[in-house]
């Protein structure tokens, strides 16, 4: 399959917390949560989740990238989300909409 991304992604698990900032129905009960990622670019990141996060969901990102020792924060979109296992943990797409100097 064609690669059609414009930035290259990191394919290594890395600690997020996200904080819920806005979104339709159907969020989280849990407005901060830990999890990680599957993959990591400067454009999104490809997470996975105990937690539902609706498509267009606004969301406050701290990413700890293994090689990097200080912290980057960002906000996010929720661009796609799908049912991994049973409706009880979930894969879904963040796109950066707002990135820190740290992280360009």
């Amino acid at each position: 399959m064609e690669e059609r991304r414009k930035v290259k992604r990191l394919k290594e698990e890395d600690e997020l917390t996200i904080t819920v900032l806005s979104g339709g129905e159907n969020l989280p009960k849990e407005k901060i949560f830990h999890t990680f990622s599957k993959d990591i670019s400067a454009s999104g990141a490809r997470i996975q989740s105990n937690s539902f996060l609706p498509v267009d969901t606004l969301l406050n990102i701290k990413v700890r990238l293994k090689n990097t020792p200080q912290m980057i924060t960002a906000l996010g979109k929720v661009k796609w989300i799908k049912s991994l296992f049973a409706d009880e943990f979930f894969e879904a797409g963040l796109e950066f909409v707002n990135i820190s100097r740290e992280m360009m």
